[in-house]
């Protein structure tokens, strides 16, 4: 299932406080979704043994923004006591922007199986927190056009499709596919039992194993389809009736994060 967080922000800070269900465990992935406030310097995300104040942190990271210089600072507090930091000599996170491909590794200090928090604090304006996964949602939506749907996640490293399916009662108004194997994406509509004539595109906005933010965007005339904030494909709408549209199917092989509609 999906534990999620979403959090009202003010434009100064931001605190959320969130538990794991079931722990941390090799393989599962924490994804946080924010934007660092402008104006300001120091954030911190912590990987925690618990919700007190003083417990244990098996993961401190903590970037800063001071003196026109950006460095990311990590560390582990246990027992009471702080362990050596390490830092990297810039910051990867950019201020107002999402973060979609960084990687650094940290070496375990504190046995992850006793990671059951997540605390975010300080001048982030959070969107969500997202601490397990799911293969297919179904969300029920309503149409209309300027609406936005959002979705996060990741595909498998040996990803061979992924679908998303705007639905109505009686076919697909929306029918857009992945194949990596092809290195393709299909666009189509299915209607009284058939598919419409399919349009393919060379090359996938997608990278097998890579966090991704996809967003549909329904306009009067068609569907803009932008991929980690960058312009993907379009297509005419062949379904015109956009209010009887009312489910986002997400499938395909993936690890799932959220649907926004």
């Amino acid at each position: 299932c999906i534990n999620m967080l979403t959090v009202s922000t003010s434009q100064t800070q931001t605190t959320a406080i969130t538990s794991i269900k079931g722990g941390l465990q090799e393989g599962k992935r924490v994804i946080i979704i924010g934007r660092i406030l402008p104006d300001d310097n120091r954030l911190h995300v912590n990987l925690q043994c618990g919700s007190d104040s003083k417990a244990d942190i098996a993961l401190h990271i903590n970037p800063h923004y001071e003196n026109d210089s950006a460095h990311v600072m990590y560390n582990t507090y246990k027992n009471g006591t702080w362990g050596s930091e390490q830092s990297t000599p810039d910051s990867p996170f950019v201020k107002d922007k999402l973060l979609f491909s960084w990687q650094h590794d940290y070496e375990h200090h504190i046995p992850i199986t006793q990671v059951n928090t997540i605390s975010v604090d300080e001048n982030i304006k959070l969107e969500f927190i997202a601490t397990t996964v799911k293969h297919m949602i179904i969300q029920f939506l309503h149409i209309t056009p300027d609406k936005n749907i959002v979705i996060y996640g990741i595909p498998n490293p040996d990803c061979k499709s992924i679908a998303i399916n705007l639905r109505h009662r009686y076919g697909v108004a929306f029918h857009y596919q992945c194949r990596f194997e092809e290195n393709a994406v299909v666009r189509n509509t299915h209607e009284n039992g058939s598919w419409g004539p399919e349009e393919k595109s060379e090359g996938i906005p997608f990278m097998q194993g890579q966090f991704f933010q996809a967003k549909i965007s329904c306009k009067a005339e068609q569907y803009d389809v932008s991929v980690n904030g960058q312009q993907a494909h379009t297509y005419k709408h062949c379904f015109t009736k956009l209010e009887d549209i009312d489910v986002v199917e997400v499938c395909g092989d993936l690890q799932l994060f959220s649907v926004e509609a």
